[in-house]
C-alpha cells in the first residue's frame, strides 16, 4: 500500500497495481459486502472462519509463490502481529 499523494501520484500508482489508503480501504469493504452478503444464508460464526480460512489460504500461496519467502516462520508471526494489530484496532472502534 501506497501512501496518500496527489491525485495524479494516486493513479500511477493505482495503475501499476499499487493501492493508496482510499484504495485499500475501498477494497477491504468490497470483501465486508461480499461477507455481509453470504451472512443472509451463512451463520456469522461460520462465515468468519471461512474468511480467515481463505486470508490465510491466499496469504501461504502470496508468500509461496509471488514473494518467494524462504523463512515460513517468521512470514507467520509477521502476518499473525499484523492481523492482531488490526483485530484489536477494530475491536477498540466505538463505531463498529
Amino acid at each position: 500500500m501506497t501512501t496518500n499523494g496527489n491525485r495524479q501520484e494516486r493513479r500511477a500508482a493505482r495503475a501499476g497495481g499499487q493501492l493508496d489508503t482510499t484504495a485499500f480501504i475501498a477494497l477491504a469493504d468490497r470483501f465486508i459486502d461480499l461477507a455481509n452478503r453470504e451472512n443472509r444464508k451463512v451463520n456469522a460464526t461460520q462465515l468468519h472462519m471461512a474468511f480467515l480460512y481463505a486470508a490465510a489460504r491466499y496469504n501461504a500461496y502470496v508468500a509461496k509463490n509471488v514473494i518467494n519467502i524462504e523463512d515460513h516462520e517468521e512470514f507467520v508471526t509477521k502476518m499473525a502481529g499484523d492481523y492482531q494489530e488490526m483485530l484489536r484496532n477494530h475491536l477498540a472502534d466505538p463505531q463498529l
